[in-house]
């Protein structure tokens, strides 16, 4: 009898969780390690915040079938999985603070690892890193701490992550993938564990051209979002509707511009820079277009603060004393992932200039000051509201009826694209759009 698949998923966040949950419902036997108790508690309660769903099921559903088929389950100790598995896939990030990629999260998980490695493990990296990393810093980690050699002892490899959230069982399966090993044996081992669960093409190449394209596919989504914003304020000054403009120009086949929002949020687009920075000062490569277009997309949340005081103005208000509804606090539409979400700068812009923010994300389960337990309640007597992203309460939302709980005259900003044309002719109100 052919023994299962046996794999333990390091770090069981956005991409971790789906991810070993998607190797569980293809037949491998997977423990989930994460460092953080109460995660590991609530995931083997059966408990997940996670919006992901797969053929007609909630990831929260899949989570509780795979527990119970005694497919997956979650811990906090690295040796109890080590028992167990002889593949690691890796999938713990590296936080950026002030532009500059923290890497101690990523070595700290090496090191423990490394600890328990046995001889033929496998270990396979699916963190976005500084192009260099498995072999520059996890490689001699892993080696000290096990006292085995990489490429002999046990195999490294790396594969960029790609899934996009909200899709993520879906993409696991059938986006393309990409995989690096330090050896061919390595690259063979980490084609085959990918192979377990997609069903679509597996490109192998050299580990350090795979690390930086998995950066450069972010840094040109921000690049792009970067000139959009630019077509934006264009479009704005020229009376022109800039969705609308959007859409003409994408049916060019070889024109593809992605659509404006309130900046750019999650975790993978505004930090992508800041993991090729740091090679590329090494190596004395400057790379001036690139900050520019994050510059740009940095500079958003300030550039709709100026709109919405602008429109205020022309009510005879100012933002100082102004009641201001923001609904969305994710980083996407339809995600329940605030990490890095420009809307928090925003916020923070329209606190500073006087104004009472109340914020409502009926997905988003973070706690703030400002945030609201009811739509109503953040709308009732606001003197605008500026929709920053799209959760399906606000997609099937009365927005002639959240204009009548505000303020006389409300303002409603649209930075979605969301908000009907219709309302643009009524009086009563005022919509402004990007």
């Amino acid at each position: 009898m052919t023994q299962p698949v046996r794999v333990a998923v390091v770090g069981l966040g956005f991409v971790g969780l789906p991810l070993a949950l998607t190797y569980a419902m293809k037949g491998a036997r997977v423990v989930g390690v994460d460092v953080m108790p109460n995660v590991v508690e609530e995931i083997n309660a059966g408990i997940s915040h996670h919006l992901e769903s797969y053929q007609g099921k909630t990831l929260p559903e899949i989570l509780r079938e795979q527990i119970a088929a005694g497919r997956f389950r979650a811990t906090t100790s690295y040796e109890e999985a080590a028992a167990e598995v002889n593949n690691y896939i890796v999938t713990v990030g590296l936080p950026v603070h002030n532009g500059d990629p923290d890497l101690g999260p990523l070595k700290s998980c090496a090191h423990t690892l490394g600890r328990v490695l046995k001889k033929g493990d496998m270990v396979m990296i699916r963190s976005t890193v500084i192009p260099g990393t498995t072999e520059e810093v996890i490689l001699p980690i892993l080696e000290e701490a096990s006292g085995l050699k990489a490429g002999s002892d046990f195999y490294l490899t790396y594969c960029s992550e790609r899934i996009a959230e909200g899709r993520a069982f879906e993409e696991f399966i059938h986006m393309p993938l990409v995989l690096g090993g330090i050896d061919a044996e390595s690259a063979a081992k980490g084609k085959e564990l990918l192979s377990f669960i997609s069903e679509t093409e597996i490109i192998v190449s050299d580990i350090r051209v795979i690390e930086t394209a998995k950066v450069i596919e972010n840094i040109q989504r921000d690049v792009n979002i970067a000139m959009v914003q630019e077509f934006a304020r264009f479009a704005e000054a020229f009376g022109i509707d800039t969705f609308e403009l959007i859409k003409v120009a994408n049916t060019h086949k070889r024109v593809n511009l992605l659509t404006p929002g309130p900046g750019v949020g999650g975790f993978c687009l505004p930090n992508a820079l800041y993991y090729l920075q740091p090679k590329a000062k090494e190596l004395g490569v400057s790379l001036p277009l690139l900050q520019l277009a994050r510059n740009t997309n940095d500079g958003v949340p300030a550039v709709l603060v100026g709109m919405l005081e602008q429109a205020l103005r022309q009510k005879g208000k100012t933002l100082a004393g102004s009641r201001v509804a923001v609904l969305g606090l994710a980083m996407k539409d339809f995600s329940n992932d605030d990490r890095v979400s420009p809307v928090h700068d925003l916020i923070a812009l329209l606190q500073a200039k006087g104004a009472e923010v109340r914020s409502y994300d009926p997905a988003v389960p973070s706690r703030y000051g400002h945030k609201t337990d009811s739509l109503e309640e953040a709308l009732r007597g606001a003197d605008a509201l500026l929709l920053t992203a799209v959760q399906k309460e606000f997609a099937e939302l009365d927005w002639q009826h959240a204009a009548e709980l505000m303020a006389p005259t409300p303002i409603l900003f649209d930075t979605k694209n969301r908000i009907p044309r219709t309302l643009d002719t009524d009086s009563r109100l005022t919509v402004v759009r990007i």
